[in-house]
């Protein structure tokens, strides 16, 4: 069964990667980040295969990316049917669970996009905060960091509201996982 391992644990991987971009995406356009930074440029190629198809199926927003959330939400739902199929499943009662367990599936994965966004804009704003990826990377987690700052001051000079955002992010993630989602 070491084979099924290997292959769970590298379709998990695959499945979070292109649906973590998908919803990347979809943050994005709610955002109205604009398409002519390295970050959206590489989000967009590496996810117009999947969102492109669906703008045909799924009315167009503004503000909304429905296709890249679909696409997200049915990338979810095949890895978790494989997952299931393959007898992976943590508990899962077959098939009128997987589309609950996909769901959860997208809030880890934007859990984790969260995570990534604060920790890396956190290093880079100590380490080059003149970086050319800096100012994409405060508009997409100046949302995230807005409430934090509001209410923790700064220490020293040093913002701490990374710091708190990402122990919240791993207590929702810690919740999750003993939730069995």
């Amino acid at each position: 069964m070491l084979l099924v391992e290997v292959f769970l644990m590298l379709l998990h991987m695959v499945a979070a990667l292109f649906g973590g971009m998908l919803l990347l995406r979809a943050y994005m356009q709610w955002l109205r980040v604009g398409y002519h930074n390295p970050i959206a440029q590489f989000v967009v190629a590496l996810t117009d295969w999947a969102a492109r198809p669906l703008r045909a199926l799924v009315p167009r927003s503004p503000r909304w990316d429905w296709a890249s959330l679909l696409a997200a939400f049915l990338i979810a739902l095949a890895y978790s049917s494989i997952v299931d199929a393959l007898g992976g499943g943590h508990g899962v009662l077959g098939w009128p669970w997987l589309a609950p367990l996909s769901i959860a599936l997208l809030v880890r994965w934007a859990l984790y996009i969260v995570l990534t966004l604060v920790f890396v804009y956190a290093l880079i704003s100590v380490v080059n905060p003149e970086a050319p990826l800096a100012p994409t990377l405060d508009l997409l987690t100046r949302p995230l960091l807005a409430p934090f700052r509001r209410v923790m001051p700064a220490v020293a000079g040093f913002d701490l509201s990374p710091l708190a955002v990402i122990v919240v992010v791993q207590v929702l993630l810690y919740v999750l996982d003993r939730a069995g989602a």
